[in-house]
């Protein structure tokens, strides 16, 4: 099996599904620059034509509206939002339109539509370019959401979304873009709604998603050095989440830790939290933590960002304070 990047195995999941399904069409801002993209969309203009690979002008409302309406149609849409800040403007097609479409037919009608929404952390950008609204997703019935933290869950998740009759929000993060790993050749599938262990422990559960699992298991390296030896899960999925695969870790350790790179108040971190007190709250033996964005915008401040935005070093004191308790 050989290695690629994050950024590259995105770009094989949708080349080799356009290349299987006729009717799988890529649509977006910036699909062929990789300014917007990066390299996730490289060539596919020139192999597949301007018919499937459509760059469209900045309008998120009426471009995603134009996908879903597609998909109505019998197509697929790759939906590709580069900025997920941007995707606010787009909120009655997605929420009030395709997450509704399936019930309000009474499920004679689906909408395979995947749309990609790309979280620019970092840079200076600030407020307004570098926002994560996967728990704002998560809270809308008829949409599943999956954010993958390797190449190799970049593409099978990407796989399995556009796989899916109905519409998936895939959250992408440019933070991830050049992390390699290993990744197959041929076509697979991750499943939306199941996590994964990625490493083993039995003295607390770190819970969490997307760039957040790179710092994670940095964190684990550094506790490993303190005699600590954490558990961390990558759910993988916001919704529909893995909820036994953390039950049956806080059953073991009976400490947990959340981790979320969206903001604190109202945060996917919070329903963890609420719904695993709820199915294991007698394995608790120290009341379970968060740690998440602090409730303010982004700054546009290097400095300022070395504090907004946890890392490893941020994750490993918080274990350790909470083993304290």
């Amino acid at each position: 099996m050989r290695q690629i990047t994050y950024c590259e195995a995105i770009r094989e999941a949708i080349f080799q599904l356009m290349e299987e399904n006729e009717r799988v069409i890529l649509i977006g801002q910036g699909v062929t620059s990789p300014w917007y993209v990066g390299d996730s969309c490289r060539g596919l203009l020139e192999y597949f034509g301007s018919q499937r690979v459509i760059d469209t002008p900045v309008s998120e409302g009426a471009i995603t509206g134009t996908a879903i309406g597609a998909a109505l149609a019998g197509l697929q849409p790759i939906l590709v939002h580069p900025r997920m800040d941007f995707m606010y403007l787009a909120f009655d097609q997605i929420i009030n339109q395709a997450a509704n479409w399936h019930y309000m037919f009474g499920a004679k009608l689906n909408v395979p539509i995947t749309i990609r929404g790309i979280i620019n952390r970092g840079g200076e950008q600030g407020a307004q370019h570098s926002q994560d609204l996967h728990s704002i997703f998560a809270h809308i019935p008829g949409l599943k959401v999956v954010m993958p933290s390797t190449p190799y869950d970049a593409k099978g998740l990407l796989i399995s979304s556009v796989r899916d009759r109905n519409p998936v929000l895939y959250i992408d993060d440019r933070w991830l873009y050049n992390v390699k790993g290993d990744v197959p050749e041929e076509v697979y599938e991750v499943p939306i709604g199941k996590g994964i262990i990625r490493k083993e422990g039995k003295d607390i559960t770190i819970v969490g998603l997307g760039y957040m699992i790179n710092e994670a298991l940095s964190a684990a390296e550094i506790l490993l050095k303190e005699g600590i030896n954490a558990e961390v899960i990558d759910l993988r999925s916001v919704k529909l989440y893995d909820r036994d695969i953390v039950i049956e870790s806080v059953k073991k350790t009976g400490k947990l830790l959340v981790l979320d790179g969206g903001w604190r108040t109202c945060s996917f971190s919070a329903e963890i939290v609420a719904e695993i007190s709820e199915g294991a709250f007698h394995y608790f033996k120290a009341p379970p933590r968060r740690l998440t964005l602090p409730d303010i915008p982004a700054p546009a401040s290097l400095k300022l960002e070395e504090h907004y935005y946890p890392k490893s070093k941020h994750i490993t004191e918080a274990v350790l304070r909470l083993l304290k308790v």
